[in-house]
């Protein structure tokens, strides 16, 4: 069987499944109608939206999944181990009533920090631009959350089996103070995990 790279195997063993690459969740129609297009073309039985705001197509066939990423281009997101796997935000400032900052210009600055990055285990990213946190900024390995005064930035939080809720680590930061400080996390991270360590274990060894 041909080795497959970029895609995630699925329960039965033998498909895949193939993530879209949408920061903070915005698609075109332009961009849904050249997805469902190849969902169309290849015959892939399931395409789900995901709580990471992307969009999977899952039940590929081995001999069809580098066909599909060529197919996708661009709005493909190869799964190539331990990276930082999405950076999901809300709505913010562009249509929010509540928003306090623009969260979806910060997802747009933090993932240029990223690109093609690898760490210790997966980092998943939470920007909310008001403290009712849509985007899940407490359980994310980084979260930033917007408020009248700035923006918090918090890490080391997680969902899964074993919830915790992430540290604050700075409040009232500007936008260039917030991206300066998640670079300096995930580089400290970076340094001192141990291999296969989320970012929650790690706080738990180290302690803030």
């Amino acid at each position: 069987m041909k080795k497959v790279t970029g895609a995630l195997l699925q329960r039965d063993g033998k498909t895949y499944g193939i993530m879209t690459h949408s920061p903070s969740g915005i698609v075109t129609p332009k961009d849904l109608e050249h997805i469902a297009a190849v969902g169309r073309k290849f015959h892939i039985p399931i395409m789900k939206i995901t709580s990471g705001q992307r969009i999977i197509l899952a039940g590929i066939k081995a001999e069809d999944v580098e066909k599909v990423f060529q197919e996708l281009g661009n709005l493909a997101m190869p799964d190539l181990g331990p990276c930082v796997k999405f950076v999901q935000g809300c709505l913010g400032t562009e249509m929010c009533k509540w928003g306090s900052q623009d969260s979806i210009k910060m997802v747009s600055k933090i993932q240029a920090l990223i690109p093609d990055k690898t760490f210790p285990a997966k980092i998943k990213i939470g920007v909310s631009g008001c403290q009712r946190c849509c985007s899940e900024s407490q359980i994310r390995d980084i979260g930033l959350i917007g408020t009248t005064r700035g923006w918090i930035v918090l890490f080391g939080g997680n969902g899964g089996r074993k919830p915790r809720v992430a540290d604050p680590i700075a409040y009232g930061l500007s936008e260039n103070e917030a991206c300066d400080l998640v670079q300096r996390l995930l580089e400290y991270y970076q340094r001192h995990a141990k291999p296969d360590e989320r970012t929650t274990r790690f706080m738990e060894r180290i302690g803030m």
